[in-house]
């Protein structure tokens, strides 16, 4: 059973990053029909919710497109910024769909700002007690306090579904009604959006697995 289990939080989340990879190569070599380039298309959209604001730059790696709130800034890889493509129209408008959340002061995306530099130290430093906790039977309270630090790591990572999936519809919405792409393409944007998405919620699922194994594992401690 271990094993089995060793097996799915391992391959899942490998499985997620291939079919983004492969996803996104597949549609980036398919040219959008309005010919707009991704930093056109995000450029476009922020303009039409009234954040001229926020500056649309290029940044340098695969995938690494992101929206920064802090300096209101949507960055998009070189690809996506410099390349009209179906996969850089929907990556582009994901990224406003992250924009337009911060001018709207979306709840799940305020909460999660938040909860980022606490869930970013204690995820650092769990490791720490539940590594000491699980090598001696007579540390169990460290266990405890690394599960406990560990759960705030996997908070932040539920709570980044809603945001995600919320700006991918935000980001359909968008390239729909501003006719962006056309009928035929709305099903490949999609696709893109999907592909990405999953990956959160592989990320998401393994750390839940994770975590509730070592509260399996406290708990029978505990109770023996």
């Amino acid at each position: 059973m271990f094993f089995v289990y060793l097996g799915i939080i391992m391959l899942l989340p490998l499985y997620a990053q291939f079919k983004v990879k492969s996803t996104y190569k597949k549609y980036v070599q398919v040219r959008s029909t309005s010919g707009m380039t991704g930093a056109q298309v995000a450029r476009l959209i922020l303009d039409h919710n009234g954040l001229q604001n926020v500056k649309v730059v290029e940044h340098k790696g695969f995938l690494s497109d992101h929206y920064n709130p802090l300096t209101k800034t949507v960055a998009l890889s070189s690809d996506n910024f410099h390349h009209a493509s179906v996969a850089g129209t929907a990556v582009a408008a994901h990224e406003v769909g992250h924009a337009i959340q911060d001018k709207e002061a979306y709840a799940f995306l305020r909460f999660r700002h938040r909860l980022a530099p606490v869930a970013s130290i204690s995820s650092n430093i769990s490791w720490i007690f539940i590594i000491i906790g699980i090598l001696s039977t007579a540390f169990n309270s460290l266990l405890g306090i690394g599960i406990a630090l560990m759960a705030v790591g996997v908070l932040f990572q539920i709570v980044t579904l809603p945001v995600e999936f919320n700006a991918s519809n935000r980001a359909m919405n968008q390239i729909i009604e501003l006719g962006i792409i056309r009928n035929e393409e709305e099903p490949h944007a999609k696709k893109m959006l999907n592909a990405a998405a999953m990956t959160y919620v592989a990320a998401t699922a393994v750390a839940v697995m994770e975590l509730v194994r070592l509260i399996y594992i406290f708990q029978a401690r505990d109770d023996s």
